[in-house]
Order: structure tokens, then C-alpha cells, then sequence
């Protein structure tokens, strides 16, 4: 009965822990010589906000004061915005995220959790526009003489079309992709851009020492977890700020990224 008892004072303990950790999120900063750019670029990343059950507009706010505190040149958003079993008004969500800005914009992917219905991304993208908020929906566009941004659809329930979304690259600037889900990278051609940026599998969400993440939500397993990944073309996969199925964090910490870009 004793040992009984610890095991259950144990578990109680390491899902308290795991709770908390989904509050504590970690400033991560990559650099990295893109090929093509001619002068450096500031990118923060925020991806798979999960806007519901466990995270509200309190936690929003945190993550928008974090990444505008890093002073941008340009804002990207990585999908799954509002959690797909959420219950709560979205306002509070977009007034959280009204004071994003950045020179070169805010720009924005769809993830599987925002196209459960034609009613939630309709909603989305009136509120995104609203925001001044530009959405990259199988398309590109030119920030910079030197930086082309594209972005595609939700792998899982949209229609993703890289082709569609690099038709109007040219040669010599730096291209960046956004997609929410990194399971598009074995269909990227080497070259075919010079950076991807991704979020979808929370790193795990759950990752044990020695084992690594339980469950990723991608057809590959942990080959795409988290970070920079190897692939045909470099590759960043965003941890996420928020949570999804269970309130709950172990050995992989919420993620907001902040990207030093320089020319190679």
C-alpha cells in the first residue's frame, strides 16, 4: 500500500510539473546565412497558439509582448490558432494578437486545427484581414528586392500547391516558405527554396530522455520533431506555443523563435 501510495504521489507530482511547464514558454534564438539575401532580417515565429481549453488570451498576450519586444522586421504565424475543441469567444484572441507588427507585415498559414470548418476559417480570415494580417494560401510575395515569402495550405485537411505558391519566384532573391505541417518536405525539391519554416508537432508535446517524443502527429515519425531537421532543404520546425489533447508538457518547452537572417 505504501508503494502504491508513492507511485500515486509521484504521478500526481509529474502531472502537476507537466501542467505548469505549458506556461513556460522559451525565447529561442536561431541563426542562420540564407543564400540571396543581401542584408540581414529579423523573423519571429509563432506557431500552434491552440487559442482555448487550456491557453487563453492572458497566455496570448505574454507570447505578443515576447516577439514584439524582439523588434521584428517581420512577424510569421504558423498555424492552429484556435484549438479545435474550444469553447471560448475568439475575441479576446484577436484583440491579444492586434498589437503584432513589423515593418515588412504579419503573415499567416492555415494549420489543421483552423480548417475543421468552413465557418471557423471564414471567421479566421475576416479577423486576419481585419488585422491587416496578410495570409499565405498557396501564394508568395515579394518583402524585399532580396526575400521572396511563400506560403501553402494545411498539409493534413487543406489543399497544399508549393507549386502554385513559389510560381512567382525569381531568381536570386532568397525564398522562404511557411507551412504549418513539415510532412511537405520530402516533396521539396533540393533548391527549390532556401528555407522552410514549420511548427505542427509541438516537439512531441510529451518527450521522454533517451526515448524522445511519444507521439509528433506526423506520417514520419520523429524524423521532423523539432528544430532544424534534415531534409532537401534547410528546415526549422517550431515546438508551438500552446498544447492540444492533453494540458500537459514534459522535456519540450513552448517555442517562440526568433530568427537571425544573414546573407550567405
Amino acid at each position: 500500500m505504501l508503494r502504491l501510495g508513492a507511485l500515486a504521489a509521484l504521478t500526481a507530482l509529474a502531472g502537476a510539473m507537466g501542467y505548469r511547464n505549458i506556461f513556460r514558454y522559451e525565447l529561442s534564438r536561431q541563426s542562420f546565412a540564407l543564400p540571396g539575401l543581401m542584408a540581414p532580417l529579423r523573423a519571429v515565429q509563432l506557431s500552434d497558439l491552440h487559442y482555448g481549453p487550456f491557453l487563453d488570451e492572458h497566455d496570448v498576450s505574454r507570447w505578443v509582448s515576447s516577439a514584439m519586444q524582439q523588434r521584428p522586421d517581420v512577424v510569421l504565424l504558423t498555424g492552429d490558432f484556435i484549438d479545435s475543441r474550444s469553447q471560448r469567444d475568439p475575441a479576446p484572441l484577436f484583440a491579444a494578437l492586434k498589437p503584432l507588427s513589423a515593418p515588412l507585415g504579419v503573415w499567416a498559414v492555415w494549420g489543421n486545427h483552423d480548417r475543421i470548418s468552413r465557418a471557423r476559417l471564414q471567421m479566421l480570415e475576416s479577423e486576419f484581414t481585419g488585422l491587416g494580417f496578410g495570409i499565405l494560401n498557396n501564394r508568395s510575395v515579394r518583402l524585399r528586392p532580396d526575400l521572396q515569402l511563400a506560403g501553402i495550405d494545411d498539409y493534413r485537411l487543406g489543399s497544399p500547391d508549393v507549386h502554385a505558391a513559389l510560381a512567382g519566384r525569381e531568381p536570386g532573391a532568397a525564398t522562404l516558405l511557411l507551412s504549418h505541417n513539415p510532412d511537405v518536405l520530402p516533396e521539396l525539391p533540393a533548391g527549390s527554396v532556401e528555407l522552410v519554416l514549420a511548427g505542427h508537432t509541438h516537439g512531441g508535446q510529451l518527450s521522454l530522455p533517451l526515448i524522445g517524443p511519444l507521439v509528433t502527429g506526423s506520417r514520419y515519425g520523429q524524423r521532423y520533431a523539432e528544430g532544424w531537421v534534415s531534409a532537401s532543404v534547410p528546415a526549422y520546425v517550431n515546438r508551438g506555443l500552446g498544447v492540444s489533447g492533453l494540458p500537459l508538457r514534459a522535456f519540450c518547452p513552448p517555442e517562440l523563435t526568433v530568427f537571425e537572417l544573414v546573407p550567405a
